[in-house]
């Protein structure tokens, strides 16, 4: 069965502030579509190699509350692979309140001295969601450094 592929980016430095948890970058599945995650990278610009590592969530979210484009950017994605068809999701970037309710995946500590982890899921062991519901990063660093990231997902 041929998929489409979507994005989101955050398209430009998102600044963390020190001890603060702060959702990065998320995406949100429409009433009839699951989000099919595949993809996500994440990159840092601090300078200092003495700098506290930064804790890297990746999140499942149910988007009780703060939905993206609410108190947040909202991203637009680009359709990357597959027969062009309508998103079935929105995307968006820089939480001011966090969305809710957040359940943590996995996690990682990562320096912000040009940190960088990219993942891509292996086949059968991509993380899905409800319909109405996705997937959200969330970083908390101990000092100001600046974050980017990106997310790659298909319908389900």
């Amino acid at each position: 069965m041929s998929k489409a592929g979507y994005s989101a980016v955050t398209g430009g430095a998102v600044a963390l502030s020190a001890a603060t948890a702060k959702s990065i970058l998320g995406v949100k599945g429409h009433a009839n579509f699951g989000i099919d995650l595949t993809h996500v990278e994440v990159g840092f610009d601090g300078v200092s190699a003495s700098a506290v590592p930064v804790l890297v969530e990746l999140c499942y979210c149910t988007f009780g509350a703060n939905s993206p484009g609410t108190n947040s950017t909202s991203v637009t994605p680009p359709q990357l692979y597959g027969r062009a068809v309508t998103v079935g999701a929105t995307a968006a970037k820089t939480w001011t309140t966090e969305p809710t309710t957040i359940t943590v995946l996995e996690e990682r500590l990562l320096t912000p001295n040009g940190g960088l982890v990219i993942y891509d899921w292996p086949l059968g062991r991509t993380p899905d969601s409800n319909v109405s519901e996705g997937f959200v990063v969330r970083c908390t660093a101990p000092a100001t450094v600046n974050v980017r990231a990106t997310m790659e997902w298909e319908r389900c």
